[in-house]
């Protein structure tokens, strides 16, 4: 945590030390020091570092795909619709999530989908490297954005034949299908359930060109977290990292949208969503979208 927390020089770390050990004071076995380790994550003040203890890691590691929200389809006048939720697990898992999602996104594409809705609203996080595989032909080739530590050091995220690297280490899939047109506009939807790796997607859209945000401000954690293994199984994921768009800026706080609309709570509008529908209406004043 000393050598690799991204708040690591905001830190006293003489205090830090002392509590926990006074907190661990006569531990027997790994599971007696579970307490102190999460209290000084939470004492490090960056709202992202956790703690798994060993059965809670087996049981999200194993996790079965989470894929009941990741769905595309074809909106009204030729828009394409594709929802990314969050995702956590195995290999396997994510395998599954970029399989899933990138045959919804072609198939959205084959029916002529002149601009792209992406619906960031329930990404409560996970790991970002699927989404961006998922969404990365829809975003484009190039450099989307980077980490960034607590001395500056970047580790830049591009986007190469549709698929995801970090320094210019594929992330793990092949090429995406390309969707048709260079650089076709795209209405990203935030919300306050949008955090972490979806705030890393969030990031990503930042500065691309032809590219509008609607709804709420995200949760506010777009940072990366780095897992740790300890001894026993458990699992410490320790926040080290800044996420940064293509232009340089870092986030540190919640991401507000370009155009921000609450939802309304009432009832009557339980089925009317206001945030969607001004999102296609700026898509079909775009040009690629522009019925003659």
């Amino acid at each position: 945590m000393e050598e690799r927390s991204l708040l690591r020089r905001q830190v006293d770390w003489a205090d830090v030390r002392a509590k926990a050990f006074a907190q661990a004071r006569g531990a027997r076995k790994p599971a007696d020091t579970y307490e102190a380790i999460g209290a000084a994550l939470r004492s490090l003040g960056d709202g992202h570092s956790t703690f798994w203890e060993p059965e809670q890691a087996k049981e999200n590691v194993g996790a079965s795909p989470a894929l009941d929200g990741l769905q595309g389809r074809s909106l009204k006048n030729g828009i394409g619709y594709l929802s990314l939720p969050g995702v956590e697990g195995s290999q396997k898992t994510y395998d599954a999530y970029v399989r899933r999602g990138r045959d919804a996104v072609a198939k959205v594409d084959r029916a002529g989908a002149c601009g792209w809705v992406v619906d960031l609203r329930s990404d409560t996080g996970g790991n970002m490297w699927p989404m961006l595989a998922v969404v990365g032909p829809v975003l484009g080739d190039g450099k989307v954005g980077m980490f960034v530590d607590a001395d500056g050091r970047k580790s830049l995220w591009s986007i190469e034949h549709g698929a995801p690297y970090q320094d210019g280490k594929s992330a793990g899939w092949g090429p995406g299908r390309p969707v048709s047109g260079s650089m076709p506009p795209v209405a990203v939807l935030t919300g306050r359930l949008t955090a972490s790796a979806g705030e890393a997607v969030v990031v990503a859209f930042r500065g691309r060109p032809g590219t509008r945000s609607f709804g709420e401000p995200t949760f506010g954690v777009p940072t990366g977290n780095e897992p740790h293994r300890l001894s026993d199984g458990a699992l410490l994921f320790l926040t080290e990292v800044r996420e940064g768009d293509r232009t340089g800026r870092t986030y540190d706080a919640a991401i507000p949208p370009d155009e921000e609309i609450v939802k309304d709570p009432r009832p009557a509008a339980r089925n009317h969503d206001e945030i969607l529908q001004a999102a296609q209406t700026w898509l079909l004043g775009q040009t690629a979208c522009r019925r003659p």
